[in-house]
């Protein structure tokens, strides 16, 4: 079956608007899936690869960017037993590792790595599938990475408690929402901040106590609510303006004083607290991607012990739609919601 592909691409550094054009398919290869992209998240990094000079030198033009996605599966690599043709699957694509433009996902079809996708039950849209690949790679890689929080691996059903306390700042974004139902699967306390209209979500998803990230006693209440228990870290996804307050947290608290961050650039911390920046696609070169996206993610999104989120939130459709929702999200941004774009 041939299969013909559009794709929006950045013809040079910088360059804007996308240009929608015809592409390569990509061939899906051993542990390899090809498939039709439904619903396309957006990421912070897309914006700041085409504004910015961001992975400057490290990439070449023409490209095509994109993280996350969902949809069906049509081709299979080979020896590929995970997926079948038709499986309704979401991924988070490799391209940002590879350079291959064929692992990326703004196009029609996209590559996706089978330790990196997981089948998703009907019941949840392809929008709401899309939102939480990249979220659940990079926390992944900043909470169950050796050389970074390396904490117990999350199972279904949850491991038992083991009495210590990791605190998330940013509960209610992306990663965040991720973060939070890892950890708990993990066994983990987690506490967590977010904005007062956001607490009953992450509460939901597992968080035992969410403090306002504005409130000037938040480092204080944050430690208060850990008192007595070890702290396992810090899994910081926000940055630049938490910064003050997780380098704070982490000196103060009793336990590991090391915090896993999304964002680099981080000033000088105090003396014995350790940052590292994550990279979501680190996973695949060690245990950590197996066990996340094979062990864990399929038993647990199928039980609902793992539910997709934040909320998606649909920019537009079609390819087209692409530049609107990268501009939007890197110029006005969104509260616990995922900007999204559809294709038929």
């Amino acid at each position: 079956m041939s299969f013909e592909n559009t794709a929006a691409w950045i013809t040079a550094h910088n360059a804007h608007p996308f240009e929608v054009k015809p592409a390569p398919v990509g061939v899906p290869e051993e542990n390899q899936i090809l498939i039709r992209n439904r619903a396309i998240a957006i990421n912070p990094i897309d914006y700041k690869v085409q504004t910015s000079s961001v992975h400057r030198g490290q990439i070449i033009y023409p490209t095509i960017l994109g993280e996350d996605v969902a949809g069906e599966v049509v081709a299979l690599g080979p020896s590929v037993t995970k997926f079948k043709i038709g499986d309704r699957v979401a991924g988070l694509a490799a391209g940002f590792l590879t350079n291959k433009n064929e692992e990326k996902t703004f196009q029609a079809y996209t590559i996706l790595r089978t330790d990196l996708s997981v089948k998703t039950p009907d019941k949840y849209s392809f929008q709401e599938a899309a939102a939480f690949p990249l979220a659940v790679g990079t926390t992944a890689a900043a909470l169950f990475n050796t050389d970074f929080l390396n904490l117990r691996l999350p199972t279904f059903p949850a491991q038992k408690s083991t009495g210590e306390v990791l605190m998330i700042w940013g509960g209610a974004s992306a990663v965040g929402c991720s973060a939070i139902q890892l950890a708990v699967a993990a066994g983990y306390e987690v506490v967590t901040t977010a904005s007062p209209k956001n607490f009953d979500l992450v509460k939901r998803l597992g968080a035992s106590h969410v403090f306002d990230y504005k409130s000037p006693t938040v480092v204080a209440d944050l430690l208060e609510a850990a008192e007595g228990k070890k702290s396992a870290g810090v899994f910081d996804t926000i940055g630049f303006a938490s910064w003050p307050y997780t380098l704070e947290y982490a000196e103060k608290a009793d336990g590991v004083k090391f915090i896993s961050c999304t964002v680099p650039g981080w000033p000088e911390p105090p003396q014995g607290v350790a940052v590292k920046h994550v990279f979501s696609l680190s996973i695949i070169k060690s245990h950590v991607a197996s066990s996340v996206w094979d062990d864990y993610l399929p038993k647990a999104i199928e039980a609902g012990a793992f539910v997709p989120a934040p909320s998606p939130w649909e920019f537009g459709k079609g390819l087209e739609s692409l530049q609107g929702a990268v501009d939007f999200l890197g110029t006005k941004g969104v509260s616990a919601q995922k900007v999204v774009v559809s294709l038929e």
